[in-house]
């Protein structure tokens, strides 16, 4: 007698509200394991440097771990300067920069600056050398050579300035100086006065003996446009004031000098009116608080 089967039971399934139990417990088991895991890739100086290494470092604030915030600021800077590329004068400058930054490193900036005229009285002895090897090579004619020179009085600049690089010098124990490197450039005038100096053939022989010689026969007086290239520093003091110095030479056209004054000269060349400065700048209003802890 051959048994019969027994009858197949339908699988039997759980209900839902333990269905919906069981997977929210391995959601949360889940979260749970990957949760440490987060924790310390953050907290991980070795996987934030790969992080940084593959993704790059990004852009950091230009202000951070500055001692003196410039932006939005006016500057003020009275200068004295002098000129050492002029070889036959010597030419002091006294004037002022003006300036607005608009950022940390860009500002615009406006200079003048004016040079007294002391006729013979600040000549260089290279004139008088030079008037004296004329007259003793031919002196029945040394009324035929001159020695051109110009004198700067006056000049201006309107330009913009970049101050790209920032730094701090350790000098004494825990003294830091704060400072920062800047270029210039702008368009501005020079005004000149032109000279013709030539032998003074009225010097006595104790004039000669002491190199008295020189005669000064003014010409004309000139504008010229001039465009100025410049860098410079500033070493801040404080909160407040800075000590500047600044590099800055103006470029003109003007005739070649003429040593013949019956032979006119037509051809012209590039001058350069160079002027090294220094002064306290003045930084107004007072500097906003600073957004990082350093």
């Amino acid at each position: 007698m051959i048994p019969s089967p027994r009858p197949t039971q339908p699988p039997v399934k759980p209900p839902r509200g333990r269905l919906a139990g069981l997977v929210g417990a391995a959601c949360a088991a889940l979260l749970a394991t990957l949760a440490p895991a987060q924790a310390v890739a953050a907290d991980s100086p070795g996987l934030e440097a790969i992080d940084e290494f593959r993704d790059g470092k990004g852009d950091r604030p230009a202000v951070a771990n500055r001692f003196f915030l410039k932006q939005q600021r006016f500057e003020i800077s009275p200068m004295f300067g002098y000129v050492p590329n002029n070889p036959f004068a010597r030419r002091f400058v006294g004037g002022a920069v003006l300036g607005y930054h608009f950022t940390e490193t860009i500002s615009a900036q406006a200079m003048v600056g004016f040079s007294p005229d002391a006729a013979e009285g600040d000549l260089k002895g290279l004139t008088s050398v030079l008037l004296d090897r004329a007259y003793a090579a031919d002196q029945d004619n040394a009324e035929n050579f001159q020695q051109p020179l110009d004198k700067v009085q006056l000049q201006a600049s309107f330009g913009a300035a970049w101050a790209p690089l920032y730094g701090k010098i350790n000098l004494v124990g825990e003294t830091v100086l704060n400072f920062d490197f800047y270029l210039s450039a702008g368009i501005g005038m020079v005004s000149k006065q032109n000279y013709a100096a030539k032998y003074d053939l009225a010097a006595t022989p104790d004039q000669q003996l002491a190199g008295d010689i020189v005669f000064l026969e003014p010409l004309d007086s000139e504008v010229k446009v001039a465009p100025s290239l410049g860098v410079g520093a500033n070493f801040f003091l404080n909160q407040f004031v800075a000590f500047k110095i600044d590099a800055r030479s103006s470029f003109y056209v003007d005739n070649q000098p003429q040593y013949d004054p019956a032979v006119p000269v037509a051809q012209q060349r590039l001058y350069n009116n160079f002027v090294a400065s220094a002064g306290l700048a003045f930084f107004i209003p007072k500097m906003k608080p600073r957004l990082y802890v350093y």
